[in-house]
């Protein structure tokens, strides 16, 4: 099956405290390119995914944008256990003293404590990232699959078009081979008058000369090779098609051969109708280039 080159894809996830959105998108390209936005303070994130979408795909400009949001929660609170000694034991101090000169102190409340400088600090939360990974890792894969299931409902609809085009330009091949063999005899005629004049007005022209050349100039505008090849051509492409996959590439260089045959058949025509068939062919040739532009 061929695929096409454009494709979207969007998505949304969350693991929390995290949330995120995707997005997958392609357009046409002589390559493989593939532009990836996506958090740098997730180690390995983009080699994975970079991973994933060049085994995945083959040609087109590819962007795969990743944004991922924290959301804020309230902070937890931890007793700096080395803090919280250093006061009890500056209470102490001040507590023996007072006691010493006779001095009667309220006992602190654990709240006071705790209210002082450094005893109570916001615990340090580190996220492990792993889950995180191994989540978007798991969304990626079916962000690709739905990216590539656009990709070959696009390409079933090209393959329709290409295959009808070819029909078409199979059609014109065989319609220019039946005009250049009826053309041949018409030529072949008016080679014979043109020796019989040349030689009636003409004196000491050598006769065998004069029809080897006119003979050359018969040779020169026959156009079997050219109709055998698009023949050849079309039926490669029909075989390209069929084997999908990849093919993209392959089809465009054929398409060259295709315009080649089509110019030297036109430039070989010297026929009205032939002539016109060629013009036709290289019409139904430059449409049937446009779509395998899009082909993967």
């Amino acid at each position: 099956m061929l695929r096409s080159m454009t494709g979207f894809a969007s998505g949304t996830g969350s693991l929390p405290p995290h949330s995120w959105s995707w997005e997958l998108r392609a357009v046409n390209g002589k390559g493989q390119d593939l532009r990836l936005r996506v958090p740098d303070w997730i180690d390995g994130l983009e080699t994975l995914l970079r991973k994933k979408l060049g085994s995945e795909t083959a040609r087109g400009n590819i962007t795969l944008s990743l944004r991922i949001s924290r959301e804020e929660t309230a902070a937890v609170l931890q007793v700096n256990t080395v803090q919280l000694a250093s006061v009890l034991d500056a209470l102490s101090v001040i507590d023996a003293e007072a006691q010493r000169r006779g001095i009667d102190l309220d006992r602190a409340k654990s709240t006071d404590i705790a209210g002082l400088r450094g005893v109570l600090e916001a615990a340090s939360s580190e996220d492990d990232i792993e889950p995180l990974l191994v989540q978007l890792s798991a969304e990626a894969d079916r962000l690709i699959a739905e990216f590539n299931e656009m990709r070959g409902a696009e390409g079933a609809a090209l393959t329709s078009v290409l295959m009808a085009q070819l029909d078409e330009i199979g059609s014109l091949t065989e319609d220019a081979s039946q005009q250049a063999a009826a053309r041949s005899a018409e030529t072949a005629q008016v080679l014979k008058r043109n020796l019989a004049r040349v030689i009636d007005n003409a004196d000491g022209v050598d006769a065998d000369r004069v029809a080897q050349e006119l003979a050359l100039i018969a040779v020169k505008s026959d156009v079997t090779e050219e109709i055998d090849r698009l023949r050849a051509h079309v039926e490669a492409a029909r075989d390209l098609i069929s084997q999908g996959g990849s093919v993209g590439r392959k089809l465009d260089f054929l398409m060259q051969e295709f315009n080649r045959e089509a110019n030297t058949l036109c430039a070989k025509a010297q026929h009205a109708t032939l002539t016109r068939t060629g013009l036709a062919l290289k019409a139904a040739i430059d449409q049937m280039r446009e779509q395998v532009q899009n082909v993967e």
